[in-house]
């Protein structure tokens, strides 16, 4: 038996295996209307920016629109939709959970906001001396 005619046989015990493989083919509409709904996102992100609702107001809306579309991205682009529930939930958990990083530096956040130069052309002195060294 020649190393071809045993690469064929085992090719043949394989082909069993197809059947654990998960394959989804988007349709052309469903990529065309995801990609569409990423665009009008994308033209409401940049139309956000010009309306002052505040800082943190700004921000959230900021992040919800770019969550919403990493999710679009992720369910249709990726097929998640079409995948196991194990690989959603993995998702959904390392949403919550940047969320929660995030969410833990905003509320440090306000303890720092006197030593930011809010005004680049009027710095505040520089500090006189020394150094502090640590000792």
């Amino acid at each position: 038996m020649s190393a071809a005619e045993t690469h064929d046989d085992h090719h043949d015990d394989d082909d069993h295996h197809d059947d654990d493989h998960i394959s989804h083919v988007a349709s052309i509409k469903v990529l065309a209307g995801t990609g569409g709904a990423l665009l009008v996102l994308t033209i409401v992100t940049v139309l956000a920016t010009k309306v002052d609702f505040g800082a943190n107001i700004n921000l959230g809306i900021a992040m919800a629109i770019a969550t919403l579309k990493a999710t679009l991205v992720v369910l249709f682009f990726m097929h998640l939709k079409y995948d196991r529930l194990f690989h959603s939930v993995v998702f959904v958990g390392a949403l919550l959970a940047a969320a929660l990083f995030v969410s833990f530096t905003l509320m440090d956040s306000n303890q720092y906001q006197q030593t930011n130069i809010w005004n680049p052309d009027a710095p505040p002195a520089a500090p006189i001396g020394p150094r502090p060294t640590s000792g």
